[in-house]
């Protein structure tokens, strides 16, 4: 008697699959911002000018930050979009010229706000967690003498002198 022999099975196949998917909507996702970055571009070209060099820095956080969901490159645009709100203004004020959008984006004083807008917001991403996992320790030590304290309060009222020794 003839036994077959069996193929392990594996689960590579579906999740390849989504893989695939996800490349694809990344794809498209990378495609329709290129069309929108052009059709800007050709609408309004003063306008384009000041966003593409005034959030260069949040074009390399994109291009560099690797994680689900890009939270530094999230934060250095957000903060740097902040740095963008006046420039952007003055040049819809000023009747949005090119020559106009040059004088802004080759303005030191400028450049330097909105640059240093998005090094806050990169900055805020590598301070934050460390502020946060400092202040849950503090939380954490305080609770334990708490409990400590309360523990050997509970230990002399039921005479429990071996109890406050057991740390």
């Amino acid at each position: 008697m003839a036994t077959a022999v069996k193929q392990p099975t594996t689960k590579q196949g579906p999740t390849r699959q989504r893989k695939a998917g996800l490349a694809s909507s990344n794809r498209s996702v990378v495609w329709l911002s290129g069309l929108a970055c052009g059709v800007l571009a050709a609408i309004a070209p003063g306008t384009a000018t000041v966003a593409a060099g005034l959030l260069a820095p949040g074009v390399v956080a994109l291009r560099l930050d690797r994680e689900p969901g890009r939270p530094v490159a999230r934060a250095v645009l957000t903060c740097g979009l902040a740095g963008c709100v006046h420039p952007v203004t003055t040049l819809w004020n000023t009747g949005q010229s090119f020559e106009t959008a040059i004088a802004i984006v080759t303005d030191p004083t400028t450049i330097g706000i909105a640059w240093s807008a998005a090094a806050a917001g990169w900055l805020l991403t590598q301070i934050a967690p460390l502020a946060v996992r400092v202040a849950l320790e503090a939380v954490a030590l305080a609770r334990a003498t708490r409990l400590r304290a309360a523990r050997s309060r509970i230990a002399e009222a039921w005479g429990l002198d071996g109890a406050s020794n057991n740390e």
